[in-house]
């Protein structure tokens, strides 16, 4: 029987121009620069080469190659327990809050890649994930912070690992739970965007359920207990008030270092989210607020960004 030819990868048209992912992963060129992902490549049904993303050590193994691959991140020491975060998205915000420097300060892109761009990255978790890759598709700098002292000793780890992020990314402990910029930001700090990916949910509980409501669609099954690839620390997944209270808790605070940032962004998950941070936006008289809308296969995100 003749085999079938797989059919021609088709474009992913809502990831930004700029991102490397739009194409199906070629995952053969991937196994050659990160050789543990061959284990979990095979051909389904459709005949095309594909991993299993219900497996977590699969999904891990992905984002290691991808890193390896396109960002030069040898070694990637994450252990089970954090969030390992999909690289497209990550790298889609990343292009999107560019664009707004460019289009702001009326930079082109190479002029937005020659200059000394530095950035805040809240809640950076183990992962370290938006300033990994800022630093290395844009040349930026970052100061990371998190609550987690554990989270941040895995971070600097990674970093630790990596000769190419040497000098590009300074950690710092957010000593103070009840404040996101208190601390952190220190006087006469200038930077040029904030970035946050916050804790979505409200409970546990509520984090629970929205990762078994992933795995089922993704196996097509009914599941009953979540498993890593969607895991995460309770910090990472969810804090009182999720992230309608987190991120207007950080629009609240921004007010009073309108002159240390220039923008500030924050990835929202939830479209009733919106509603809460723009009522916020208005009381602390944010003079632009822009919303850029994301996808992920079946999934819509959004950044909402703001500045003085």
């Amino acid at each position: 029987m003749k085999k079938r030819k797989s059919k021609k990868p088709k474009i992913k048209a809502e990831l930004h121009t700029r991102n490397l992912h739009h194409e199906r992963y070629d995952l053969q060129l991937l196994s050659k620069s990160y050789p543990a992902l061959l284990e979990f490549v095979y051909t389904n049904k459709y005949d095309n080469e594909t991993v299993d993303f219900f497996n977590p050590k699969a999904v891990v193994a992905l984002n290691r190659a991808l890193l390896k691959h396109y960002y030069q991140i040898d070694d990637y020491p994450l252990p089970d327990k954090f969030l390992s975060p999909p690289i497209p998205g990550r790298v889609d915000y990343l292009h999107h809050v560019a664009d707004l420097l460019i289009s702001d300060k009326r930079l082109d892109l190479d002029d937005l890649n020659k200059r000394k761009i530095k950035c805040l990255d809240i809640g950076t978790g183990a992962n370290c994930i938006y300033p990994i890759l800022g630093s290395r598709i844009y040349n930026w700098s970052f100061v990371a912070s998190d609550i987690d002292k554990k989270a941040l000793e895995t971070a600097q780890g990674i970093i630790d690992a990596n000769a190419v992020l040497e000098g590009k990314i300074e950690l710092r402990v957010q000593a103070n739970a009840q404040s996101i910029f208190d601390g952190i930001i220190r006087e006469n700090e200038m930077y040029d965007l904030v970035t946050c990916n916050p804790p979505f949910h409200a409970s546990a509980e509520e984090a629970r359920e929205a990762s078994l409501r992933k795995l089922r669609n993704l196996k097509q099954e009914y599941i009953t207990e979540p498993t890593l690839n969607f895991s995460g620390t309770s910090g990472e997944l969810w804090c009182v008030g999720g992230e309608i209270k987190f991120v207007t808790d950080m629009i609240r605070e921004s007010k009073d270092l309108a002159s240390n940032c220039y923008y500030f962004t924050s990835l929202v998950s939830k479209k009733t989210s919106l509603p809460p941070i723009y009522k916020m936006l208005q009381q602390v008289k944010a003079k632009t607020v822009k919303t850029i809308l994301m996808g992920k296969g079946n999934k819509i995100s959004r950044i909402v960004a703001w500045r003085f």
